[in-house]
């Protein structure tokens, strides 16, 4: 799971319909230290979120699970939204220090 923040909507008029109802929701993904990380996405909401929400979200076969219909065709979906993060120094973050040869 990744965070992202919502910071806009996507209209449809025509979509296939297994996102039949589903809201689309452009959002930011962010990295570690919650700044934008690469470009914003679509991505479907399961979590009722809104523009400005912090919100966690995932890629690939794990995006269409959270749908009713399994085999939705999306890339990309908001799974919940974010209270509060904690963030504790945990040290070595970057795997290239980890394997440094």
């Amino acid at each position: 799971m990744k965070l992202a923040k919502v910071i806009g909507t996507v209209v449809c008029t025509v979509k296939d319909p297994s996102l039949e109802g589903q809201k689309i929701l452009l959002i930011q993904p962010l990295d570690d230290d919650q700044k934008p990380a690469g470009r914003p996405i679509a991505s479907i909401d399961t979590a009722r979120a809104g523009e400005g929400d912090l919100v966690y979200w995932v890629l690939s076969r794990e995006a269409a699970f959270a749908l009713p219909n399994s085999f939705a065709p999306v890339d990309s979906a908001i799974v919940g939204i974010v209270d509060d993060v904690h963030k504790v120094d945990i040290g070595i973050i970057n795997k290239e220090e980890i394997f440094r040869t």
